[in-house]
């Protein structure tokens, strides 16, 4: 059964974007779960984990690489939170389940009892694992179109704000510049208390500096820290 959900899943990547992958024992190792390698007294080394390891390289390579491209003017500090917020566990596991990675993984018969094949960590690697099979099935330049179209869509212009956080930016740099303490304060909640709209604003050694207006009290700080930041003419993002 896990072979057929493989081979669906190489016909959609062939058929979607022009490749030409074909079931063989790489692809069969990046999903084979220790559990079903032991019981099946198959080589220890023979489980997803190595490629785990290989895979989880290429794709902060390549997400370094997509991100560096992407955002020129962004500082190193600020690149390497982006990434860290790419390449987490949640957002793995949101493309693996969008890819049905979960149902092509070979699990002993225990483990899927125990609910493995829904486990957040083992998804995430296995994310990890099926794209270290697929760069050595082919090559880098493969692996950069299938993260394209699936983790890299998590970047765009306007989600970008969704990835920063500008209250720790405007931390480094008012401590950096020496301006004085920060305070944020609500000014105002408006709306019933299942629908509220937050007006934040953020103070520097006493002084307002920027103002936000959001859903939440957390993003509406996250808004008054960036026009902070605006006013200050910080230029690192």
């Amino acid at each position: 059964m896990e072979r057929t959900y493989i081979e669906k899943l190489l016909n959609k990547l062939n058929n979607e974007y022009g490749f030409n992958l074909k079931f063989g024992e790489n692809f069969k190792m990046a999903f084979s779960h220790s559990s079903y390698t032991n019981e099946k007294k198959i080589a220890k080394h023979l489980n997803y984990e190595r490629l785990e390891f290989l895979g989880d390289a290429v794709v902060e390579l390549t997400t370094s690489e997509f991100l560096f491209k992407k955002f020129p003017k962004l500082a190193e500090g600020e690149l390497t939170k982006l990434r860290a917020s790419i390449v987490c566990e949640k957002t793995l596991v949101k493309y693996a389940l969008q890819l049905n990675l979960d149902k092509c993984i070979y699990l002993g018969r225990g483990e899927e009892k125990m609910g493995g094949r829904s486990r957040a960590a083992l998804l995430a690697d296995i994310f990890e694992s099926f794209t270290g099979a697929l760069y050595l099935e082919t090559n880098l330049e493969t692996v950069k179109i299938f993260l394209n179209n699936t983790l890299f869509t998590e970047v765009e212009d306007y989600e970008y704000s969704s990835f920063v956080d500008y209250k720790t930016i405007l931390q480094e740099y008012v401590f950096k510049i020496k301006l004085g303490e920060i305070e944020y304060k609500v000014l105002d909640s408006i709306g019933p208390s299942h629908s509220k709209t937050f007006i934040s604003a953020v103070e520097i050694d006493g002084k307002q500096y920027g103002s936000g207006t959001a859903a939440t009290k957390k993003e509406s700080e996250q808004l008054s820290a960036k026009q902070a930041l605006d006013k200050l003419g910080y230029d690192g993002i």
